[in-house]
């Protein structure tokens, strides 16, 4: 069992997390109120990681990252190092193949808040600050909750885009996924069973919880 792989993954979710959250609250916010022309094309460039091969994803984001690209120049005259096979460059990649599943789940949940409950927030003076935090994150609690379960997942569970981005370095960017793969390679059927099934334990309580959390608060919405 690669606890050192396992426990990078992990960390890379979480800072995936930490970082794709409060993006895609008001991505998916701004989705859900807006009428401009256009808002297909915002939609459709937003879901594209749900449909191109992870080593295409993979293929641009290195390329973005390199030493020849402008953010890669920039990231390596900020801290030394490259941006690309490193764990920054990782929780970058994460976030962005990832958005997706966090921004559609939470727009799904803002879409379904009556425009009633909103007019009479306005009318009741609330600014839109407190009519988010009072009224809206209340109702869309359930979309945000399986946002972050699906977002946790599916970063554990992920292959290609981190191969490509981050290679296998040992405590750096060698995630469970690219260890089980590893593992395959060198024939240690035995390990790479183990982590396999760790981690499909670990998705399926996370997306069971998600389900059965969300449904528990959608029943107590409408008991009340």
């Amino acid at each position: 069992m690669d606890w050192t792989a396992i426990r990078l993954s992990i960390e890379l979710a979480l800072a995936t997390l930490a970082i794709l959250l409060p993006l895609a609250l008001f991505t998916a916010r701004w989705l859900a109120h807006t009428r401009i022309r256009g808002k297909a094309w915002i939609e459709g460039l937003l879901a594209l990681p749900l449909v191109l091969p992870p080593t295409v994803i993979g293929y641009y984001l290195l390329v973005a990252m390199g030493g020849d690209a402008p953010l890669g120049r920039w990231f390596e005259g900020l801290t030394g190092r490259t941006l690309a096979f490193s764990f920054p460059g990782l929780v970058a990649a994460s976030v962005l193949f990832n958005v997706p599943f966090a921004v559609q789940p939470m727009q799904r949940a803002f879409e379904a808040i009556p425009l009633e409950v909103q007019e009479a927030a306005r009318c009741c003076g609330m600014s839109w600050r407190q009519a988010l935090l009072r009224i809206e994150l209340p109702l869309a609690w359930p979309g945000i909750l399986s946002a972050t379960m699906m977002s946790f997942a599916h970063t554990l569970g992920e292959f290609g885009v981190v191969l490509m981005v981050g290679g296998n370095i040992e405590g750096q960017t060698r995630t469970v996924a690219i260890s089980i793969y590893d593992r395959v390679q060198a024939f240690d059927h035995a390990a790479a069973g183990a982590m396999s099934l760790l981690l499909l334990g670990i998705s399926l309580v996370t997306i069971a919880l998600s389900y059965g959390v969300a449904e528990r608060l959608l029943r107590g919405r409408r008991a009340t």
